[in-house]
């Protein structure tokens, strides 16, 4: 039997120690509480049970130290305290996962709905891992530390896009940490600065309907250890040095890491739920309830994080610090990031104090933060988020060119305002760079093929009779339902694909595109592909011809958007032609035009829109035409005092040339909903 000592609060987790591992858990109203030790994470009984008693408390932290033991210690607590509002929270016969355990086992013999009830779960649970807790290598690997100005970020899911059917990937490493680093080289051709991984913090994949899995990951089971489902071998002190070996590659790439985190709810649903880690722990402590002990819920999956409250802050900083300085991330993406705004009640805070103490850090101060600013409780704050450092997902910037490019009414002064920086959601001002981050389509919802080629959502696969899904996408099949072998469909939908596209790369503003995107990757009209980890929800790796042109085009647009950054992204917003002031900074000017020079028309039936940048001097430096309209139109261009190079052309047959062409006249026929861009050609 190892030898017991007092031990120490801090820090939370556990920890090697010279003699030892040291052991301490955040739960504050437990009367009492149990260390239990196995021999690995199969052993259906511990080797060792730990009593921790009052001795072992300091303040809300119990703490113990267990001499003999080390690296690869396989763990769990078991909590007892009193019987809550509602008949729910502590339940003694549930082994608990530690929720600041930087690796997990026992996946081999979990079972989730032995955590239900009253019946012991020893020989079905999972146990933390102890592990080393180094930092990561930033001399080996810095930080990229890309600009905003220059920051394109490429949203991806770990486990799929390195799968589907001519995956360039060795088969072992397909679906792993290890396996992205092979697709350095494909995301680096492709041009983006940053990669967005869906959830890679341990989430619980059984946490789905019978005869599904959760395949996306928003369903949190840790917020500390990387999650076993995309390791290479089985191996849990091995996971840690795998994210490393991942984010290593991507910075000596120049490429930057964000994670998406789901600090707003856990996998352990409401109150009905399994009591897995934090539930069992301290259950009115980390979940937002009613006096009764009923679940309050704005994350639409049963519960919602109180991260108003102390310890629930302190764990998810720790947690924030463990992936950024032990793994090396660079940023995290928010999921329903507003939610933690919210304090007791549900009532949003002007000053959520999670977010004071991340902005306050030193040490998260280099990251890149960006947010959701909506969730499921109809909280919405894009300009107004609390929070100066986390820019927010513009989803106006998404729904507004969707529907300029369909036709819609209405929609073209909306589209002004995007490809002006949103000034209008903004205070009247343009988005401070950092601030709205644009995008077309992300992981829930359509791809972008998929947007212009159904008329409605293809979800029966998962199997909820086609109720899932967002029902309100602005999308439209040109004429046919799917796959489409009528030419004049396929020409017209590779065409809007590009409009969106290039309307996404010519706005300020820092765009985000969805994997696959840059092929046409479909996923059969399904808006909601949560549950399918099979080719719906993997990587599309044998394009056509035309997808291969639809890539090259998208390509040439990122370069050009990097080339001409101080136009089309400017630090300082451009000043608007229709009152430029000399005491503005910035010497160009943002001039609207419509089929006539200076004269847009911002009407409600109108669906055409021209825009230019003009030096103050020399006059027009680059010219946008848009023509959403049904028919083709002649709009007039202004003079380039040094004559126009035109660079895209989404209605020709050739859409971008290579050696962009000069042009020189007074108008410019556009194609039925097609775009043009002239730059001047010293630019180019």
């Amino acid at each position: 039997m190892a030898s017991i000592h007092l031990g120490q609060p801090w820090p939370l987790g556990a920890q090697a120690t010279p003699r030892g591992v040291n052991f301490a858990l955040a739960a504050p109203s437990a009367t009492r509480v149990e260390l239990l030790l196995f021999s690995s994470g199969q052993a259906p009984e511990p080797e060792q049970v730990v009593e921790l008693h009052a001795q072992h408390r300091s303040g809300d932290i119990w703490h113990v130290e267990v001499e003999g033991i080390g690296i690869g210690c396989c763990y769990a607590y078991r909590v007892f305290g009193p019987l809550l509002p509602g008949r729910h929270g502590y339940n003694p016969s549930k082994l608990l996962l530690d929720p600041c355990a930087r690796a997990i086992t026992g996946w081999d013999v979990y079972k989730r709905v032995d955590a239900l009830g009253a019946m012991p779960n020893t020989a079905r649970c999972l146990k933390g891992v102890v592990t080393e807790r180094d930092r990561f290598d930033f001399h080996a690997a810095p930080r990229p530390r890309h600009s905003w100005q220059r920051t394109l970020i490429y949203e991806l899911h770990v486990g799929g896009f390195s799968r589907g059917q001519g995956s360039p990937v060795s088969k072992n490493a397909q679906g792993t940490y290890l396996g992205l680093i092979e697709l350095i080289p494909y995301l680096k051709e492709l041009g983006i600065t940053t990669v967005e991984l869906l959830p890679v913090m341990a989430f619980d994949p059984h946490d789905a309907p019978q005869g599904r899995i959760n395949y996306w990951g928003y369903s949190p089971l840790s917020w500390m250890a990387p999650h076993h489902g995309y390791q290479q071998g089985d191996d849990p002190l091995d996971i840690r040095h795998q994210v490393r070996q991942l984010v290593t590659a991507c910075h000596q790439a120049g490429l930057e890491v964000l994670v998406d985190v789901v600090y707003n709810h856990t996998c352990e649903g409401n109150q009905a739920g399994p009591t897995l880690s934090w539930r069992g722990i301290d259950d009115r402590l980390y979940y937002h309830q009613n006096a009764k002990g009923d679940y309050l819920d704005v994350s639409g999956c049963g519960n919602s994080i109180a991260a108003n409250r102390p310890l629930v802050r302190r764990l998810i900083l720790e947690s924030m610090r463990c992936w950024a300085l032990e793994l090396g991330v660079d940023g995290f993406r928010f999921d329903l990031g507003i939610a933690l705004s919210r304090g007791e009640e549900l009532a949003p805070l002007e000053k959520p104090p999670l977010f004071e103490e991340i902005e306050a850090d030193p040490e998260l101060s280099d990251l890149k933060l960006v947010s959701e600013p909506w969730d499921c409780g109809g909280l919405y704050r894009l300009a107004d988020f609390p929070a100066k450092r986390i820019g927010c997902w513009n989803g106006r910037f998404r729904d507004d060119v969707r529907r300029f490019w369909k036709g819609d009414e209405k929609s073209c002064w909306a589209m002004g305002q995007r490809l002006s920086g949103s000034p209008d959601l903004f205070g009247g001002q343009p988005a401070v760079l950092g601030r709205s981050i644009t995008f077309l389509t992300a992981h829930d919802g359509y791809t972008l093929s998929d947007l212009v080629s159904y008329g409605g959502k293809h979800n029966l696969a998962n199997g909820e009779d086609n109720r899932d899904g967002d029902n309100h996408n602005n999308n439209w099949n040109h004429g046919a339902e799917g796959p489409c072998s009528d030419p004049a469909v396929s020409e017209l939908r590779n065409r809007q694909l590009l409009n969106m596209v290039a309307s996404l790369l010519l706005a300020p503003g820092v765009p985000m595109l969805l994997m696959g995107d840059e092929v046409r990757r479909s996923q059969g009209g399904n808006n909601n592909t949560w549950c399918q980890n099979n080719p719906l929800g993997w990587m599309h790796w044998l394009p056509d011809r035309e997808d291969l042109a639809h890539k090259q085009v998208l390509q040439q647009l990122i370069q050009l958007r990097l080339k001409l950054a101080d136009l089309l992204n400017p630090e300082i917003p451009h000043a608007e032609a229709k009152s430029p002031r000399l005491d503005q900074p910035g010497h160009l000017i943002r001039q609207w035009h419509g089929i006539k020079v200076g004269q847009p028309d911002w009407a409600s039936w109108s669906h055409t829109l021209a825009w230019s940048l003009n030096d103050r001097q020399r006059g027009p430096l680059l010219w946008c035409g848009m023509n959403a309209y049904s028919g083709d139109l002649s709009f007039e261009v202004p003079r380039c005092e040094r004559g126009w190079k035109q660079v895209l052309d989404t209605g020709a047959s050739e859409v971008t040339p290579a050696d962009a062409p000069q042009w020189s006249g007074s108008s410019r026929s556009l194609k039925a909903r097609s775009l043009v861009v002239l730059v001047d050609q010293h630019l180019c």
